[in-house]
């Protein structure tokens, strides 16, 4: 059975610590492809802040454009607003019966796990891999027997730095692809 690591997120916009953690996750780990699910809307998250959810999308496809094991995916701009991780896990399980999916996440989100809707069904039906995040600690959920701990090298770049940095008019070479940064330019991306 396949098993697809499933990398949720709003990649506003996808930056090179995301792409390393995917690459990392695909390559280092028992994952055979990670796909970054990319999110209309977290039910977390402000809304205004966000860019449109197929810009944000083009953006993942020009970031692994001719990467082996590293896809993009559009799964939840056709699902109920906001989306649950929960309802995407079981709409894509009853969807590809013959793939194992497993959720990616940061250990900044593993703490908050508990508040999600249908916590326990998703430590009891999905496993989990975990990647460091500076700064935090997991917690009690760490030795969860649904939960790995992975090695995947420490990022401490943020989708947050990059749009302030974008929106200040400073260099954002090296932490994100080129091709990116065409686009963030060309459609005037995070610039006001």
């Amino acid at each position: 059975m396949k098993k697809i690591g499933l990398f949720f997120g709003s990649f506003n916009p996808i930056h090179v610590g995301h792409l390393i953690i995917a690459n990392y996750m695909a390559n280092y780990t028992e994952l055979d492809e990670v796909w970054f699910v990319v999110s209309p809307q977290n039910p977390f998250k402000e809304k205004k802040s966000l860019a449109n959810m197929y810009d944000r999308l083009e953006m993942v496809n020009l970031a692994i454009e001719g990467t082996e094991n590293l896809y993009a995916s559009d799964i939840e701009f056709s699902l109920p607003k906001p989306s649950y991780t929960i309802d995407t896990l079981t709409y894509l399980a009853e969807k590809h019966p013959t793939k194992e999916f497993i959720l990616i996440m940061g250990e900044d989100n593993l703490i908050g796990l508990p508040k999600w809707k249908n916590a326990d069904i998703l430590l009891r039906d999905y496993r989990i891999m975990v990647y460091p995040r500076p700064g935090y600690d997991g917690g009690a959920l760490k030795s969860h027997p649904s939960i790995s701990m992975t090695e995947t090298p420490v990022m401490e770049l943020s989708s947050t730095f990059v749009r302030q940095a974008i929106k200040a008019g400073k260099n954002i070479r090296f932490y994100v692809p080129d091709k990116v940064i065409d686009f963030v330019d060309k459609k005037g991306l995070y610039s006001f």
